[in-house]
């Protein structure tokens, strides 16, 4: 067995087919991961890449081989694959990459619960496990059974956000050839909402544009279609569906910040008191509006790890990311770009006929940001250790490391911290207005490039 130490992230699996990840690989995995969590039955589904649906099956050979018996979904985003776990209260696997290029794919591996499994939680000892042999089984082999789940998630996303009294809306939606093109009709069928779709065509080539929403060169031509059409609002998913980036009625990019204090309002109304987590950068207008509506706001280190941990630690009703990430209770504190999107449906289609999206937001939108900027630098640690220094020396400025380097003074803020996967520093910053954002922008990144 190769070496699986390069293919095995922080949470999940991800490499290049057929050189990093084959079907022998991923068959040892599904034995792995059945010996490891010794469960009887297991769920499994996959997205629209060429490589996928074999995939499953390799993996669903591996996990028989153990004795678990296995449930193979098909077709599903993420989040459905979420739903699978949580609603049949089984541990899951879904074959994909995303966001990524089209040579890529990937395993994302969940407990019963949708329970994240991370390099802290299991994923060390599945890959070495899969590295090197997984112990035979004297158990009699597991059966391979096929059952479409989604329908069953259709009708749970519309039963935790009812859509059907709304004023009517026109949607227009990019799936970017990944697997909103397959959800999105199941779930927004027989509502007032006029679809205008676009890439729906299930294609893990990729041929219109990466399905990278957080990259604002994929959503040109939602942006461009929104205009052209008058839309109410533009939606666009990533390759895998467990994103979803929002924009405005005159094409401009919404925030996912304000997406994350929308949520949050709306889910406070139905758990007033509850905490609300979000990541250390997002903008600070959310803990803010969490407390001007009677919750508590928790801040987490970014990644979906530790906001799940964080949710279950508080009880936390919802959770929001800068990356439109988007975690709810309801729905095993796992995150799913389909049910904030339908939040924002509902938002929206309650407001009183004409009100634009932009007008709805313009309260959970108070200050300016930069967006995430990344550094190639030799040295990570010197480096933001050098910008410390600068800082730390600053008359009312504060200096917090829950995740990289946070500083903070009354007027901005912004947060370095190092990828997990290459050489970089990764900058955000915020301010009250953009002549101060431009300034501390500019002054950190003359520091980090030298």
């Amino acid at each position: 067995m190769r070496d699986l130490s390069k293919i095995v992230k922080a949470y999940d699996i991800r490499g290049v087919v057929p050189d990093e990840l084959d079907e022998e690989t991923v068959r040892a995995v599904g034995a792995a991961f059945a010996y490891f969590t010794k469960a009887p039955k297991i769920v499994v589904a996959h997205d629209m890449r060429e490589s996928s649906g074999p995939f499953s099956k390799a993996f669903a050979e591996g996990a028989t081989s153990q004795g678990a018996d296995v449930i193979i979904a098909g077709l599903a985003s993420t989040d459905l694959l979420y739903f699978a776990a949580g609603r049949l209260d089984m541990p899951g696997a879904m074959f994909t990459a995303s966001h990524n290029p089209a040579k890529y794919n990937g395993i994302k591996l969940c407990l019963a619960g949708a329970r994240p499994v991370g390099q802290e939680t299991g994923l060390l000892e599945i890959r070495d496990l899969a590295q090197n042999g997984v112990p035979a089984s004297d158990k009699q082999p597991g059966t391979i059974t096929q059952r479409e789940l989604v329908d069953d998630y259709a009708q749970f996303l519309r039963e935790l956000v009812d859509l059907s009294k709304i004023r009517p809306l026109k949607v227009v939606v990019d799936a970017g050839n990944g697997m909103g093109g397959y959800t999105v009709p199941h779930v927004l069928k027989d509502l007032p909402l006029d679809v205008v779709p676009m890439y729906f065509e299930l294609d893990g080539n990729f041929p219109n544009h990466e399905a990278n929403p957080i990259d604002p060169k994929n959503l040109v031509d939602l942006q461009a279609r929104v205009r052209e059409t008058g839309a109410d609002i533009g939606l666009a998913f990533d390759g895998d569906a467990d994103r979803c980036f929002v924009i405005d009625e005159r094409g401009e990019i919404v925030p996912p910040s304000a997406i994350t204090a929308l949520v949050a309002v709306r889910e406070l109304k139905k758990s007033p008191g509850s905490s609300i987590i979000y990541n250390l950068i997002t903008s600070k207008a959310v803990p803010e509006i969490v407390r001007e509506n009677g919750g508590t706001p928790v801040r987490s280190r970014v990644g979906h790890s530790f906001i799940k941990a964080t949710m279950g630690e508080t009880n936390a009703v919802f959770g929001g990311e800068h990356s439109a990430h988007f975690y709810f209770r309801d729905f095993w504190r796992a995150d799913s770009g389909m049910l904030a999107a339908l939040h924002v449906l509902a938002a929206l289609g309650e407001t009183p006929a004409g009100t634009p999206l932009s007008q709805l937001l313009s309260e959970y939108t108070r200050y300016v940001a930069s967006g995430e900027i990344n550094s190639t630098v030799d040295d990570q640690a010197a480096v933001t250790a050098n910008v410390k220094q600068k800082y730390e020396v600053q008359p009312g400025v504060e200096i917090d490391e829950l995740d990289g380097l946070t500083v903070t003074a009354p007027t901005w803020w912004f947060n370095l911290r190092p990828s997990n996967t290459e050489p970089l520093l990764r900058l955000n910053v915020e301010a009250d207005d953009q002549a101060t954002l431009d300034k501390v922008r500019d002054e950190v990144l003359a520091l980090v490039r030298g």
